[in-house]
């Protein structure tokens, strides 16, 4: 816009939230340091020493709850990936198919809806539609908790075990 001459070079610089900035640039870090101080893959493992014993329908929505929860400070492919392979083991050391888990991941990681650091599109109208942090949260919780409900109730019938 500044080359098309819509607006002066002061004028962006002055449109630009530096808060949004900061706040991605934290968010990118957490997520990092989650990879690779192994926190995530703890989380994962102590989730499954928890809910193993109850069988893959209880270990399928810890793992959604768990992506669920990951996604809200992470991007949601690093959420994906990260967790991806974690639930793709869990099945074959449960001896069922690992489909259901993939899939209650793929969905999970979307769910972005808590925070506004969750998804770029959040974050974008986080600044100029003058938000706060409790306004994600008031809205995304119960989206989240429907959603989380849905998805252990339907993905066994589409994906079986």
């Amino acid at each position: 816009m500044v080359l098309l001459h819509c607006v002066s070079l002061p004028e962006a610089y002055e449109a630009i939230e530096w808060r949004v900035i900061f706040m991605l640039a934290g968010t990118l870090t957490l997520g990092v340091a989650m990879e690779k101080t192994g926190a995530a893959v703890y989380l994962s493992d102590q989730t499954i020493q928890l809910i193993g014993g109850w069988g893959p329908l209880a270990v399928l929505s810890a793992f959604y709850l768990l992506t669920t929860i990951l996604t809200q400070a992470m991007s949601n492919n690093a959420t994906a990936i990260l967790m991806a392979p974690i639930a793709m083991a869990t099945a074959h050391s449960m001896e069922v198919d690992s489909r259901p888990f993939l899939i209650a991941v793929t969905f999970a990681a979307s769910m972005s809806f808590m925070t506004p650091v969750a998804h770029q599109t959040n974050t974008l109208v986080y600044g100029p539609g003058q938000y706060r942090f409790s306004d994600f949260m008031r809205v995304g919780a119960p989206l989240t908790l429907m959603f989380w409900i849905l998805a252990t109730w339907l993905i066994p019938i589409f994906w079986p075990f």
